[in-house]
C-alpha cells in the first residue's frame, strides 16, 4: 500500500517559519511501515545514518553507504504522506566539497522524493551548506555531538562544558544558520548552552539529550518504543517496552511451534468440495 496522495507534505520553509512557535516534533524512520505509523503524529521523519547501528548492529554510523541511506529514505517517503521527511548524508559523501556534497544530496533528494537533507558540522561546513542551499536543496544542519567524528571525539559524551568547546559549538550553530540552514540539530550538548544557542538563532533548533528550550525534539524511535532494552541513553524517554513484547511472542510461538500447537486447523487450507 502506498501513501496517499491527498495530503500535502509539510515543508521545510514551514519549519523553518516554527522558530519560537509550535514545537516541532521528529521521530527516525528507516521503513515504510514505521513511517506509516509515526507519520500522523510527527513534523519531520528523519531518515538517520543511526541506521547503521539500529537496523544493522554496526558500532558507528560509519559504514553506511550512501546507497543505504538512498534505499531506506525512499521507503520512508513512500510511507509517509504527511511528514516533512529529511534524510542524512552519510560518513564521507559530501565532506570533500560542496560539489561533491551537492551531486550527492541532488541524487539523494531525485531518487527519493524526500524533502531535505541533514549534514554535520559547522564552520567547517558552512561554505557547503550555502552552496546546497542556493541551488535547491533544504539543508538540516547539525552541531554539537556529532555521531560521524566519533573517532576524534573519542567516544560519545555530552560536548560543551568546556569553555572553549562551548564557544566553538555556538560559532558552529551561527555559521550553519548564516549559510541558510533551514534548522538545526543541537545532540548531546549541555542544557544551558542548547538554550542559548536557541535563543540566539534565527532559525529553529531540534534537540536531542540538549534543552527543553529548543524549538523541536527528535529521538531514534526505537529507543522511544524500548526496542533496545540493553541501554537507554540519559536523554531518552520510553513510551513504551516493545522489546519485552516481542521477546515474549516469539517465546509463545516457538512453544506452540515445538508442542505442534501451530499450526491448527484454522490457519490451514483445505481442499475445494466438489
Amino acid at each position: 500500500m502506498s501513501a496517499t496522495t491527498d495530503v500535502r507534505r509539510i515543508t521545510a520553509p514551514e519549519l523553518r517559519a516554527r522558530k519560537g512557535g509550535e514545537p516541532i516534533v521528529c521521530l527516525t524512520a528507516y521503513t515504510a511501515p514505521m513511517a506509516r505509523l509515526l507519520d500522523a503524529h510527527t513534523d519531520l521523519l528523519l531518515v538517520g545514518d543511526s541506521l547503521g547501528m539500529v537496523v544493522y548492529g554496526f558500532d558507528s554510523t560509519l559504514p553506511v553507504t550512501l546507497d543505504l541511506m538512498i534505499a531506506h529514505g525512499a521507503a520512508v517517503v513512500r510511507g509517509s504522506s504527511r511528514a516533512c521527511v529529511v534524510i542524512d548524508l552519510p560518513f564521507g559523501s559530501y565532506q570533500e566539497s560542496p560539489q561533491q556534497a551537492f551531486r550527492n544530496a541532488a541524487r539523494v533528494m531525485a531518487e527519493t522524493g524526500a524533502q531535505a537533507v541533514k549534514l554535520e558540522g559547522g564552520l567547517e561546513m558552512a561554505e557547503t551548506v550555502a552552496f546546497l542551499a542556493a541551488r535547491g536543496i533544504p539543508v538540516l544542519g547539525h552541531v554539537g555531538l556529532m555521531p560521524q567524528s566519533v573517532n576524534s571525539l573519542g567516544g560519545y559524551r555530552a560536548v560543551g562544558r568546556d569553555d572553549a568547546v562551548a564557544a566553538r559549538i555556538r560559532a558552529d550553530a551561527h555559521a550553519i544558520s548564516d549559510a541558510g540552514a533551514f534548522a538545526v540539530v543541537i545532540e548531546g550538548t549541555v542544557e544551558p548552552l542548547a538554550r542559548a544557542i536557541t535563543a540566539e538563532l534565527p532559525i529553529p533548533t531540534i534537540g536531542i539529550g540538549a534543552s527543553p528550550a529548543c524549538d523541536g525534539q527528535v529521538l531514534v524511535s526505537d529507543d522511544l518504543l524500548g526496542l533496545f532494552a540493553e541501554f537507554t541513553p540519559k536523554f531518552v524517554k520510553r513510551y513504551a517496552d516493545l522489546g519485552k513484547a516481542v521477546s515474549h511472542a516469539a517465546e509463545q510461538y516457538a512453544a506452540d511451534v515445538r508442542a505442534r500447537r501451530f499450526p491448527g486447523p484454522a490457519h490451514c487450507f483445505g481442499m475445494k468440495k466438489g
